[in-house]
């Protein structure tokens, strides 16, 4: 068994691989042998320092496997069963690791597990971004940065499906074209133009009731620009780096706007609502509401090349790990 150990913080280069032994499984718990593992931004924050974890410490919150063992008292779920999760406790870069069933979910047959690992994280993110953080209803226009990214390519189909006319931004030209074939009536290119200034445009000058914005530090000034007055400015994400401190009476007084810092584990921190959350990704998927094309694949042995190339804004869409 192996898994993927920081030992301090810092670049991708901290990343090593180590050989594992695990205990068995106790109360409540179960062994799974990893398919598939998620490559989330995420994990560059907890790796970073920029999210602490105590060291020395495994990473990677999401992944997608096999049940090998069971320990006592297990319900609902035996050995042989395809299981996804997407949480906390971190360690999913590994190619086995033991994992509490009240987080886990049951992959439906119809959805293969390294898809399932493109699902859980974005998926859910996505979920909970348009129907819980901020409801959007059909007719609506809204916005959402890094619209080509992995989370982007999923909501922007999924706000279509919705009815909604949504307006992306992305860092670079090739970007384009990913965003306008996953369904974005308006692309902007925010390393060439002052987005705040098209939206306004496009919106003729009312503004958007909402924006997602996953990016961050070099977003967020223009993206309360982009709100019309009650507005709500979603921040679920620092891919720019960590945001400067809100200085609440000049960004959000003005047009008496809402500011949220929501993430997945506000809402799906009961059974229930894991089960709802799960149930309506899985199913929006095999309704073919949205699409996935994965992006790249890349074995556990080239996981320092991996963050490397998430960081560098290499990766136009989902990509995984193969342990």
């Amino acid at each position: 068994m192996k898994a993927v150990v920081i030992s301090k913080t810092g670049g991708p280069e901290v990343l090593e691989i180590k050989d594992i032994k695990l205990e068995d499984p106790k109360s409540g718990e179960v062994l799974i042998k990893n398919q598939a593992i998620g490559l989330n931004y995420i994990d560059t924050y907890h790796r970073s320092g920029l999210y602490p974890v105590e060291l020395p410490s495994n990473i990677g919150i999401e992944g997608a496997g096999i049940i090998e063992k069971a320990g006592p008292d297990v319900k609902n779920f035996q050995v042989g069963d395809r299981v996804a999760y997407a949480s906390m406790p971190i360690g999913s870069y590994a190619t086995h690791r033991i994992f509490p069933t009240k987080k886990l979910v049951k992959v439906p047959e119809e959805i293969n597990l390294e898809n399932v690992v493109t699902l859980m994280t974005k998926g859910f993110t996505v979920f909970y971004l348009l129907h819980k953080t901020y409801p959007v209803k059909s007719g609506e226009t809204i916005l959402f940065h890094a619209a080509a990214g992995g989370v982007g390519q999923i909501f922007c189909q999924w706000a279509k499906s919705l009815g909604c006319k949504v307006i992306g931004t992305v860092g670079s030209d090739e970007k384009i074209k990913i965003a306008q074939s996953n369904g974005c009536d308006h692309v902007i290119n925010y390393s060439k133009e002052n987005f705040a200034e098209k939206v306004q445009e496009i919106t003729n000058g009312v503004g958007v009731p909402v924006v997602y914005d996953g990016v961050g530090k070099k977003t967020f000034d223009g993206s309360i620009d982009c709100l019309k007055t009650r507005g709500m400015m979603v921040s679920f994400g620092n891919a720019s780096g960590p945001l400067d401190p809100c200085n609440v009476t000049k960004s959000l007084a003005p047009k008496g706007l809402y500011l949220t810092r929501p993430s997945i584990a506000h809402y799906t921190s009961t059974r229930e609502e894991l089960d709802e959350a799960a149930k309506k990704v899985f199913e929006m998927f095999i309704n073919k509401k949205f699409e996935l094309k994965i992006f790249n694949k890349y074995p556990l042995s080239e996981i320092v090349k991996a963050h490397q190339d998430l960081e560098k804004r290499k990766i136009l869409g989902p990509a995984i790990i193969i342990p």
